[in-house]
């Protein structure tokens, strides 16, 4: 086991590393200032706890490291965790322990009005605390008030002009309502049509491998890329989804890791065909059975018109021939089943984080 100092130089040259790849000056400013910001405050914070500051400060510096890793800004808690999961567990240099404390915390950064372990609210104060003194305009309107007013007031720092930002703070969250199977549908069919062709240099395909933060993506989905269609149509749609979901077995650029969410209790969005007179609709997802290969679950597409014997579907990497494609199937041979969303459905996630180390 590395020395302390140590351990904190073989990540700050990881996050280095990172950062060194981003191409804008500007956003690699941005990035190092909210990295090492937050790092130093949650440091500060367990210090101020009685916390190990060298974990605390590790934490900080990987808090965020999905989001500069891919672009990405959704859900930077449980995608961040998921990123440096493998990475830390790999770098051999702390206990399993350790790799739980970081990456709960990690994990559990967003969800801000729940209480957690001591090392999980150290990183939500810290970044709190960070993007109040960073912008200090403080015209920040989603800034968590009442945590800030807890560790202000821990840190022994008054702020008489602290209530009108609680006042500003405290605007009704509207919903989006709109029919985002529909959308989804008629995203993947004007994606599908373009017969986008899996290789580096094609842009869409570039879209479509921008969620997963593995370096050697392209190679890794080439020929193999139908749940990372799926994926990124989704996320296009507005259907919101971690890259992997919580305690998952699979990330959902695997046909198995889609199934897996789909047959949740907290989802129960999958059908067998005319399972209880189900019957597919544009913006379905269909999933296949031995379609390509001896194996379940091989393939998955999104459907975009049905009839007695046939689905219309949108398909990335189609046949696993590398190129995507509109085509017909038939509804008889080879489908495992459908997964529907709920038009209303946002994730969330309530649950004990019980990451694969």
């Amino acid at each position: 086991m590395k020395s302390s100092r140590n351990r904190f130089k073989s990540i700050r040259v990881l996050v280095n590393e990172m950062l060194s790849n981003l191409d804008s000056s500007v956003i690699k400013q941005e990035a190092s200032a909210q990295l090492y910001g937050v790092s130093s405050f949650a440091s500060m914070l367990a210090m101020k706890r009685g916390l190990d500051t060298e974990i605390a400060a590790i934490t900080g510096l990987l808090h965020n490291y999905y989001f500069y890793k891919t672009g990405v800004s959704y859900f930077p808690g449980i995608n961040s965790a998921e990123t440096v999961r493998p990475i830390i567990r790999d770098l051999s240099i702390f206990s399993k322990d350790e790799q739980l404390v970081i990456l709960r915390a990690i994990f559990y950064q967003n969800q801000r009005n729940q209480v957690h372990g001591p090392y999980d609210e150290i990183i939500k104060d810290a970044i709190i605390i960070h993007k109040f003194f960073h912008n200090l305009d403080h015209t920040e309107s989603h800034l968590d008030v009442h945590r800030l007013l807890n560790v202000l007031s821990e840190l022994s720092i008054k702020m008489d002009e602290i209530e009108e930002l609680r006042q500003n703070n405290d605007n009704a969250k509207i919903r989006n309502r709109y029919d985002k199977r529909r959308l989804l549908g008629d995203i993947s069919e004007q994606l599908a049509s373009q017969n986008i062709v899996g290789i580096p240099e094609d842009k869409l395909y570039q879209e479509i491998c921008r969620y997963w933060p593995d370096s050697n993506i392209y190679k890794v989905l080439q020929g193999n890329w139908c749940a990372a269609f799926v994926y990124h149509c989704c996320m296009q749609a507005g259907i919101l989804l971690p890259i992997r979901y919580p305690n998952g077995n699979h990330r959902l650029a695997g046909v198995g890791a889609f199934l897996e969410w789909a047959k949740l209790p907290e989802t129960g969005f999958f059908h067998y065909d005319e399972q209880e007179k189900f019957t597919p609709q544009r913006g379905d997802i269909v999933i296949y059975e031995k379609l390509l290969s001896n194996n379940p679950h091989d393939h998955i597409g999104i459907v975009l018109n049905c009839d007695d014997k046939d689905i219309l579907v949108a398909e990335g990497n189609k046949d696993n021939e590398n190129y995507s494609s509109v085509l017909r199937r038939s509804r008889k041979h080879n489908i495992l089943g459908y997964i529907r969303i709920n038009n209303e459905y946002e994730f969330h996630f309530d649950g004990v984080y019980d990451p694969i180390i």
